[in-house]
């Protein structure tokens, strides 16, 4: 659908307030403003943006739509089941996902997506409750969920499992597998100013950091060449589907003002108390703190976020905007190959302290790259 800005009116702007109304979030109009997109439902967009990790730009677009009607489905309302071709969505497939893991289930990262981890953990369950063994969650399949008391206590059971895998992943590099996904490509080129874009900024930074990760024996692999644009969830797939270990997204971005400049990073964590990734969320830790002491970049801070490339992959991921196209200074900077080989090494050591779990760290800003080679090559002996 095409974006909806306040101002808009029509069908389209019609369908979107009956959603918000239906969601609570906006007041059935009595005064004929039915079809317009005005100031309450920009004030209502917001809120559900908000609510599910987006944006908080007011503008209805591909993400807030869908997540629109994702919060329309509560779990009960219909039966769920895993279509290979095109998995079901929404809210209630959450609902699902996070019973079954209070229960010691193991549905995967609740990411409201029902796929096949969501069905196994469903079936187990079906089988150890004496249900028709089915992996369709139906009426009797949801009574029975929410019959039983919660198995799991002190702590998140994906965080748990995700930590412990961190834990037993050990400390050298060589053999972990990471995915850098240089964003937009092809004709998409993303943020422009004065003739640079961001998707040739990104990529030239993703081929750097994919030299050094590959120099201390990590499998990186790129989501894209020059010439394409995959979607987000393609990405998120491409992770899952060659068994990532970490998903590193990048970006610059830009703004309206001039002003607006700096680094920032972001992991799946979407709010109102829903999981997260807490690996996710070390890694944007590291990631700023080494790039901007590295760099000199405004540290804008890392941040929780349900964008898809967050939130569907199954590794931990995080998205970095390194910077401001629309402000001078980082466009100087980012057009500076020395520049992009900091940024790179800064990410690469934030790796690298992910997996070294505090053992043998130094302060930030002083590890280097020959220091990663020595420490791959002392444990290798």
């Amino acid at each position: 659908m095409p974006q909806l800005h306040r101002g808009d009116a029509g069908p389209a702007v019609s369908e979107v307030r009956s959603i918000l109304v239906k969601l609570g979030l906006l007041t059935e109009s009595h005064n004929g403003s039915h079809e317009v997109f005005d100031a309450a439902c920009e004030h209502a967009v917001r809120e559900l943006q908000q609510r599910k990790g987006l944006i908080t730009d007011g503008v209805v677009g591909p993400a807030t739509y869908r997540a629109m009607l994702d919060a329309t489905y509560t779990l009960g309302a219909r039966p769920l089941a895993y279509t290979v071709s095109a998995p079901m969505s929404g809210d209630d497939v959450l609902a699902l996902q996070e019973r079954l893991l209070e229960l010691g289930y193991d549905a995967g990262r609740p990411d409201g997506v029902f796929e096949g981890q969501t069905e196994q953990a469903l079936r187990d369950f079906q089988r150890d409750m004496k249900l028709t063994v089915d992996g369709i969650c139906g009426a009797v399949t949801v009574r029975t969920l929410r019959q039983l008391a919660p198995k799991v206590r002190g702590g998140s059971p994906v965080l748990l499992r995700e930590q412990e895998r961190m834990r037993t992943a050990g400390p050298r590099l060589r053999g972990k597998r990471i995915i850098i996904d240089p964003g937009h490509g092809g004709p998409d080129r993303g943020v422009v100013a004065e003739d640079v874009c961001e998707a040739d900024i990104v990529f030239d930074l993703a081929r750097r950091l994919e030299g050094r990760m590959q120099a201390t024996g990590m499998d990186a692999l790129l989501t894209r060449g020059p010439e394409h644009c995959p979607t987000e969830p393609e990405r998120a797939r491409f992770a899952n589907e060659t068994g990532a270990d970490l998903f590193l997204s990048l970006h610059v971005d830009g703004h309206r003002s001039p002003h607006a400049r700096g680094v920032a990073c972001f992991h799946f964590g979407a709010g109102n108390g829903r999981t997260g990734s807490t690996i996710g969320e070390a890694l944007a830790g590291f990631i700023q703190r080494e790039v901007t002491a590295r760099t000199g970049l405004l540290d804008c801070r890392s941040h929780g976020r349900g964008w898809d490339s967050l939130r569907l992959t199954r590794c931990p991921a995080v998205r970095v905007e390194a910077g401001y196209l629309t402000n001078a200074s980082d466009r100087a900077n980012l057009r500076d190959p020395a520049f992009l080989d900091r940024i790179a090494e800064g990410m690469l050591i934030a790796v690298k302290r992910l997996y070294l779990l505090g053992e043998g760290d130094q302060p930030t800003g002083t590890f280097t790259f020959a220091d990663i080679l020595r420490h791959e090559l002392a444990k290798a002996e």
